[in-house]
């Protein structure tokens, strides 16, 4: 069975222009066009799911049946054959490789890193300076995904690196991916593979210096000493390398830009940010954050989930392995499906005035009983992000840590860029003593 093509495609082009110059509008008006709609990147057919039961079908109910789809096979040439980036069944051992470096035993060692870093980025700013938190919070996530993968051995010219090139890899990925083949010479696309080799150049550096049998306490040593459990196999070296560079690259962009947009919706809300305050003060009472405090910062989590609600990536893709039938149409091995989690997140079928930032939505009835696929900001199923509870914990902790010594305020607008998720141009913010 047919289904309806968007409107707006280009010759050659397709709907690239429409996706790269209105991004969130395109994609949340294509509902009106039906459960799942036609698109073209360039020349390459895709079908766009608008329906959260068929998104869940793709990422849960079938989810074995889709692979990582044609956005992130994109990236292996440049970051390698990663977790978030394997097809089957590699990306099932490797899953079962890596779960261990992502327990709640790590979790809580790491937890004592990013709340350290943390306090000593808070002790910095002094009072009435105006600081650029996006930057500070893409420095500060940099620190605890570096130190979390590397212990403290991750130099400060590698991490000045890593923040130079990461967030360009980034930024300039989805234009990447959404150009065709003949765009590849265009100027952000040199600038994208540049960002790539000095990258690459970091982690391999980084990886020679290491010997795979000693365990010093952290995410690279547990890569390097992984075994498979039925043939006691481990991953190559080469395989360590590619899972570092998907945990750089994916683990700290995303995070910090979480950190920063909290900062940013509690600063316009003083009110919220004397109630994440106040609950600071009585789990904590004056005492450093633990991982262990995080069930009692049910505020905080709230307002983290109303931003990963908010701020959500834009588009995800998948790509079917074999026959199968998707509402309405039958896939072929080889079809590429795409989904927003962001258009998702905002849909007004779902959600009470989608529009307002309001993380008490997340205690009521209604939001707790939302059908699968309508709130999905690591994914879902066999393919959801794995470093998911790192990335909820070190925002709730950092947040917590960052506001039970300090005002925030916004000193204007900001500005919004879409990529593959909502770019700040600029955050800056004023730091004020807490009353």
């Amino acid at each position: 069975m047919s289904v309806r093509a968007a409107p707006g495609r280009w010759p050659l082009l397709g709907h690239t222009p429409a996706l790269v110059r209105r991004p969130i509008p395109f994609t949340a008006g294509l509902r009106e066009h039906g459960d799942v709609v036609t698109l073209f990147l360039g020349r390459l057919h895709t079908y766009f799911v608008t329906n959260p039961e068929i998104i869940h079908r793709v990422l849960v109910t079938n989810g074995a049946n889709f692979g990582s789809g044609f956005m992130f096979r994109k990236f292996r040439p440049y970051v390698g054959n990663g977790l978030a980036l394997s097809d089957e069944p590699f990306h099932r051992r490797q899953r079962k490789l890596m779960l261990p470096a992502f327990g709640q035993q790590h979790l809580r060692r790491y937890a004592e890193n990013w709340v350290r870093a943390t306090t000593a980025l808070a002790e910095s700013w002094r009072p009435g300076e105006v600081r650029q938190i996006d930057a500070d919070m893409q420095a500060l996530a940099m620190t605890n995904v570096g130190e979390a993968l590397f212990g403290t051995e991750l130099g400060e010219e590698a991490i000045r690196e890593a923040r130079r090139s990461i967030p360009l890899i980034i930024q300039l990925g989805m234009y990447r991916v959404l150009s065709p083949g003949f765009a590849e010479k265009l100027p952000f696309n040199r600038r994208f593979d540049q960002a790539i080799a000095r990258m690459k150049a970091v982690v391999q550096e980084l990886m020679a210096s290491r010997d795979a049998d000693t365990d010093h306490g952290d995410l690279l040593s547990t890569l390097l000493l992984a075994r498979d459990a039925e043939t006691g196999e481990r991953m190559t070296r080469e395989q360590v390398h590619d899972e570092v560079m998907t945990l750089l690259t994916a683990g700290t962009e995303t995070t910090a830009l979480i950190l920063a947009w909290t900062c940013h919706e509690l600063g316009r809300d003083p009110a919220l940010a004397e109630r994440v305050r106040a609950e600071a003060d009585q789990v904590l009472g004056g005492r450093p954050a633990t991982f262990d405090d995080l069930p009692a910062l049910v505020c905080t989590g709230h307002v983290v989930s109303e931003v990963l609600r908010m701020y959500a990536l834009w588009i995800l893709m998948r790509r079917t392995e074999q026959e199968i039938d998707l509402g309405p149409v039958r896939l072929r091995p080889g079809d590429e499906v795409m989904f927003s989690p962001l258009t998702m997140h905002t849909d007004p079928r779902y959600w009470d005035h989608p529009e307002v930032f309001d993380p008490d939505r997340w205690s009521t009835e209604r939001v707790r009983s939302l059908p699968p696929g309508v709130f999905i900001p690591f994914g879902n199923g066999i393919r959801q992000c794995i470093g998911r509870l790192f990335a909820q914990a070190e925002v709730v902790l950092g947040v917590a840590t960052i506001f039970a010594r300090w005002r925030l305020e916004p000193t204007g607008p900001v500005r919004v860029r879409y990529t593959t998720i909502a770019y700040p141009r600029g955050m800056p913010m004023t730091v004020r003593p807490r009353n």
